[in-house]
């Protein structure tokens, strides 16, 4: 039996299905021990939700990093999400090239950004921190948002296809091996994914469904980076990934007043079923 142990560095948000609390259960899911290592502690996500407790854990990175080091603890794989600051991306980079194999994979989500702007708190400097953390990936995972933060490119809500590859054609020369490009709509009605590996471009299509959910990149990532190191190609991955995301907002539309994240627990049977 090949089981893989992977890591996932991200902030953890006790109530709101997003970052770690969406993470652990989906790579464990696709049946891969899953290490942790919260970037923060917060009592809420940030959306919606007011008078949230935030406790910054950056300054435990070190100690344990040192403590995995003398233990000779590795991963097969490591997969960062949202990091708060420039510092943690630092101490990441550290733990990325202390506990890796030669064989494991590295997955960075660059989350940053949305709809044209950056997250509250974020800045040029932080943007520049997190070229160099993406520089180091085997696969990046940007929204467009992100990827023209990571770039220096315009922003557009309109484009074509010769915009897309610009854009991939950049993100690779920052140092990355290879992108897979989230929210890439050609057409109405319509979004997908490009993946974008050894230089190839491939893209799937899906519609676009009409309600929206907090949470859902992080589904999505968590969905990509569990398909591909169970052993997946980058593209069955990718529409895996998809097909359980819009599954997780179908489910989250069924219920009441559930605003503050996308459903993806009810769900998690359909990741099995394409994971077969």
């Amino acid at each position: 039996m090949n089981y893989k142990r992977i890591l996932t560095i991200q902030d953890i948000s006790c109530v709101g299905q997003c970052s770690l609390t969406v993470a652990l259960p989906i790579l464990s899911a696709c049946g891969i021990e899953t290490g942790v290592l919260p970037s923060a502690v917060l009592s809420t996500h940030t959306a919606g939700f007011s008078d949230f407790t935030f406790r910054d854990l950056t300054e435990d990175m070190p100690g344990i990093l040192e403590h995995w080091n003398k233990e000779g603890i590795q991963f097969d794989a490591l997969y960062t999400g949202y990091l708060g600051s420039q510092k943690q991306i630092s101490y990441v980079l550290d733990i990325y090239e202390n506990t890796k194999k030669s064989t494991s994979l590295f997955f960075v989500d660059p989350a940053m950004a949305d709809n044209g702007k950056l997250y509250p708190g974020f800045d040029t400097d932080y943007v520049n921190a997190m070229k160099a953390l993406s520089a180091k990936a085997d696969y990046l995972i940007p929204n467009i948002t992100e990827a023209c933060f990571l770039t220096d490119m315009e922003y557009r809500m309109e484009y074509d296809r010769a915009y897309i590859d610009t854009l991939l054609e950049k993100l690779s020369g920052l140092g990355c091996k290879n992108v897979i490009l989230t929210g890439v709509s050609y057409q109405e009605g319509e979004t997908g994914v490009v993946v974008y590996e050894k230089g190839n471009y491939s893209y799937y299509a899906h519609q676009m469904l009409p309600n929206s959910c907090h949470g859902t990149g992080d589904i999505y990532a968590s969905a990509f980076v569990g398909a591909m190191v169970r052993g997946k190609t980058a593209f069955d991955s990718a529409k895996i990934a998809a097909e359980y995301t819009m599954e997780c907002i179908r489910v989250t539309a069924q219920l009441d007043n559930h605003w503050y994240g996308a459903a993806f627990e009810p769900a998690i049977p359909k990741l099995l079923e394409l994971l077969k």
